[in-house]
Formats: structure tokens, sequence, C-alpha cells
């Protein structure tokens, strides 16, 4: 009989945490050091190839030689690979924040604070090139809200029966992005996607029916987009053919933290960034240029958003590869001010409905890439 995609899940995970156990006690039994090797997950080992669209990891290794003084990471290490093993085969799941008070019953072994097992977890998901869901952990935050002409397809967990989502049918509220979205199915006849970086953004457009106006699916990022969110928006706009425009704040977190790891992935993730990243995201939020020509008011630049500049300048490969994005980092700079998007509430609540989206929409020489 064939195995079911689960199945296979389990079978892969389950026999590549063997082999390495395996390697492990063999190097042990001749009396050698054991060793771990995973891919270095930094800015440093990626590059940008508009082709394929994503930050792509390049073949630096780092290692991980049990040694007196590597001896607690290597255990941690060992004893959460356990914990991922057990899930996967038992069809469970915990969250980061369970995975880490589990561990207070490893002994010495345990973990004083959460990032330091997040960044366990994060190593053995590259060490075995895939993403965090398929080992067993599944993130806290939510992924993300969704509202417009989009229909979701999902599985009631009662009986197993397809379940028909209508996201314009949620009143005041909206469709809440799940931790795992690889079942899901969409029909829509939306024209585009518009993903918005802040809540308070989403809320507005939401309760005026900026979607129904515009023909499109709104979704809330809520900050820098969860797994979920992206994979979502990624999934929906490959099976759809959806264009995808990103609106965030005319600063350079939303610039370079929140888009760019929307379109292009992060370095710290870039063994999974093929499935995680949407190369198809335009940038259509506010930029330099805008906070002039909509005289907007501003804040101004902190130490460390000039830091974040200059270090995406320097970098960044997706930064270095648009002159577009160089560009509008200078001129930033220059300025020494950001812009939120609340900002176009100066001109009127609704003005981002009435006139800045439309403008934005029918005009995309400025946007960025």
């Amino acid at each position: 009989m064939a195995k079911t995609k689960g199945e296979e899940k389990q079978s892969k995970v389950g026999e590549g945490i063997k082999t390495i156990a395996k390697v492990i006690y063999q190097k042990i039994v001749a009396l050698k050091q054991p060793q771990l090797e995973m891919p270095i997950r930094a800015l440093q080992n990626v590059e940008y190839d508009e082709k394929e669209g994503y930050f792509k990891l390049l073949d630096k290794k780092k290692t991980r030689t049990l040694t007196a003084s590597t001896i607690k990471t290597f255990a941690q290490t060992l004893r959460m690979m356990e914990l991922s093993k057990q899930l996967v085969e038992t069809e469970d799941i915990a969250t980061k924040r369970e995975a880490y008070y589990v561990s207070k019953n490893w002994g010495e072994a345990r973990f004083r604070e959460q990032p330091e097992s997040d960044t366990v977890m994060d190593d053995i998901e590259a060490m075995m090139g895939v993403n965090r869901e398929q080992i067993g952990f599944i993130p806290e935050e939510k992924g993300g809200a969704v509202a417009g002409e989009l229909m979701v397809m999902d599985k009631d967990s009662d009986t197993n029966k397809d379940l028909e989502i209508d996201c314009t049918k949620f009143g005041s509220g909206a469709y809440s992005i799940p931790s795992s979205v690889e079942h899901l199915k969409f029909k829509t006849k939306a024209k585009f996607v518009l993903a918005i970086e802040t809540s308070g953004m989403f809320e507005r457009l939401n309760k005026h029916n900026y979607w129904k106006k515009a023909n499109c699916i709104l979704i809330s990022m809520g900050g820098v987009p969860t797994r979920a969110c992206r994979r979502f928006i990624r999934k929906l706009a490959d099976e759809q053919k959806l264009p995808v425009y990103v609106f965030t704040d005319g600063d350079f977190y939303g610039y370079f933290n929140i888009y760019r790891t929307l379109k292009v992935g992060s370095g710290n993730a870039a063994h999974i960034n093929e499935f995680f990243c949407v190369p198809q995201a335009q940038f259509m939020g506010i930029t330099p240029q805008d906070i002039i020509d909509y005289k907007l008011p501003t804040h101004p630049l902190k130490e460390v958003d000039i830091k974040r500049a200059k270090d995406a300048l320097k970098n960044d490969p997706f930064v270095k590869r648009f002159k577009e994005w160089q560009k509008a980092a200078d001129q930033q700079i220059k300025m020494k001010a950001r812009a939120e998007q609340q900002a176009l509430a100066k001109w009127g609540l609704n003005f981002v409905i009435d006139k800045y989206l439309p403008d934005k929409l029918n005009d995309k020489k400025t946007w960025l890439p």
C-alpha cells in the first residue's frame, strides 16, 4: 500500500534523525569525537538570484563537535531531536514555548531561556533540510488576518469533511490564518493581494470594504509576517496567479525587515526560503518620495534606524542588487525622517482609500522593486 503524504513526512524525519543518531553512536563506540554539521544561517551565507527570486543558501557550514565546552549544547541538540522524533511518530505537535518547558525535565541539558531552545530547534531544521512544522514544532503567534474576495477550502477537524470559508462573511472581523496552511485550497476572482504591515490600517480598509472597491484580498501581516502568513500568501499567489502588493510604513524596518523578508526571505531561514518567500511581491508602500509628495508628518530617524539602513546597504544581497532601493535608502538617511501608514490621516481618515491607494495603483513608477 502506498504511503500517505503524512506517513512519508514521518518516515523522512524519523529516518533522518535515526541516521544522525547512528553516526554519532558509531563515533562514540570508535572513541572518536562525534560531530553535528549544519549550514550557517546568516546573510553572509546567502546569495540573491533575481531569476530564482529568493535568498539561497551557499555552502558554508558550521560544525558542532562534542567537547568539554560544547557538551551541554550537543546534549540539548540530541534531546530536541529525540522530542521531534516522538512528535512526528505520534502525529503530535508542540509549540516552541512548550518545547522549552519540556526541556525542564532534561536535567543539566535543560534550557535557561527560550531563545536558546529556539536556536537549537532552528539548527535541527536547517541540518535536516525541512521546515519547523515538519519536525513537529509550531509557532505561538497567529499567521495573520484575511478579508476580501476569497473562499478558503479547509477540513472540518471533527468530520474531516471539506469546509468552505468565505472571507467576505466575517462582519467586522476577519479570517485568521492557521499555523499550518499546506492543506488549504482557494477560490477567488480578486485581481490582487494587498499585504498590509499594521493591524490598524488593515482594520480601516476592512471596515470600509476596500477589498470590494478594489476587488482584492486584504491580508494583515501584523509586522514581520509569520511563516504561516508568508506561506499562505505564497500558496495563494501561486495557485491563483495573483500579484502581491505590499503596503508598509515608510521606514527601514518596513522596507528591509518586513517587505524584504516577505519577498526574498531571510538569512536565518535561508534553508526554507524557497517555500516561504513571495518573489512576486512588489512594494507599493510609503516611500521617501511619498513623504515629500504627500507632505506627510514624520518622526526623526533614530540611530538604530540609520544603522539598519547602512547595514542593509553594505550587507544585504537584495538591497545591493537594486539601485532603486539604494537610492531610496540614501534619500531617507539624508531626510533623517520616517513616516507611518497612519500619517496619511493628516489629509482625512479615509484619504488612504480615496486618494493614496488609487494613486499608487495607477502609477507603478512610484513603487520600489
